[in-house]
């Protein structure tokens, strides 16, 4: 029930601080507004803090289990860039990235069911072809 409540307070906090306006995403899109680039600025921050206190204080969480955010090779892949390319175009079209998309789907944009369903069975497709894809 506390993953229900999280969710419905995050998808509140995403209607009101307007991130999943179709309107506010094309503007970012469009370099019109700093709206969106001041949010995820913001995100990368407070994330990047949080891994570093995680990191700093040996935390752990609920259950007494160790949090260690271990560092990644930062060398850039051809395959994030081509991720990341096809992530940012579904997002440029559909105006709304996947989180969101449950959010305006249950806020009454119907129309968001077509991007949601794409994207379950696309995650279904890629777990089902992962282990024949060269990782």
């Amino acid at each position: 029930m506390r993953y229900l409540f999280a969710g419905i307070f995050f998808g509140f906090v995403l209607i009101k601080s307007e991130v999943v306006s179709w309107f506010r995403i094309q503007e970012m899109f469009r370099f019109d507004s700093i709206h969106m680039y001041g949010v995820l600025g913001s995100a990368i921050a407070i994330g990047a803090l949080s891994v570093w206190i995680i990191n700093r204080f040996e935390l752990k969480d609920a259950d007494g289990n160790e949090m260690k955010v271990k560092s990644k090779d930062n060398s850039l892949n051809k395959r994030y860039v081509l991720g990341g390319l096809i992530f940012g175009l579904g997002w440029a079209l559909t105006g709304a990235c996947p989180g969101p998309l449950y959010v305006l789907s249950g806020s009454g944009l119907l129309i968001m069911l077509v991007p949601l369903v794409s994207a379950i069975v696309g995650a279904w497709v890629y777990g089902y072809l992962r282990p024949k894809l060269p990782h």
